[in-house]
């Protein structure tokens, strides 16, 4: 047991010799290091035969860290490939849906739409976020929205509701919320 303390009392004390003379301060770890330095450092441990075995030891543990890394470097970057794929499919099922989507703000202006959406009100989608869809809606459609928006803010149970577009070069449509 005993060697065991002084084997790590070792490892810690060789951490901080390398990080004096890397750093010239006693165990700063926000420094950012000269990798040259660091091997030149390393290079000087290892070749002492008082420190030469922690040292070595040292580069053993460096490495195994290096190569989780690397890992962790590789699924992170499998992950990230997966969500974006997993989002570019979303968003193309969220475009081409057969029915019109709309995300309206507290006042109604459209925050976003699908390609049906954007047809239903006869522009394209760039030139209708913003606007509020108060400006599509019969008066007493416009007014449920109200209704139905004041309701959602304010927590209480919402129904769906049936809301009459104005007719845009064809007959009037309805639509649900």
């Amino acid at each position: 047991m005993s060697s065991y303390l002084n084997e790590a009392e070792s490892q810690a004390n060789l951490r901080l010799r390398a990080l004096h003379r890397l750093t010239g301060k006693n165990g700063s770890h926000g420094s950012r290091l000269n990798a040259s330095a660091a091997l030149q450092a390393l290079h000087d441990l290892i070749s002492s035969p008082a420190t030469g075995a922690a040292a070595l030891a040292l580069l053993h543990e460096l490495q195994v860290y290096q190569v989780e890394l690397e890992l962790q470097d590789e699924e992170l970057r499998r992950s990230r490939a997966d969500l974006e794929m997993t989002l570019s499919r979303q968003v193309q099922l969220y475009d081409f849906a057969p029915v019109g989507c709309f995300t309206v703000d507290q006042s109604t202006a459209l925050r976003e739409l699908n390609l049906t959406a954007a047809n239903m009100l006869g522009a394209e989608r760039d030139r209708l976020l913003g606007r509020s869809l108060d400006s599509f809606l019969a008066p007493q459609s416009a007014h449920a929205l109200h209704v139905m928006l004041t309701g959602v803010s304010d927590g209480a149970p919402t129904e769906v509701d049936e809301l009459e577009l104005l007719a845009r070069r064809a007959a009037p449509r309805s639509c649900l919320c």
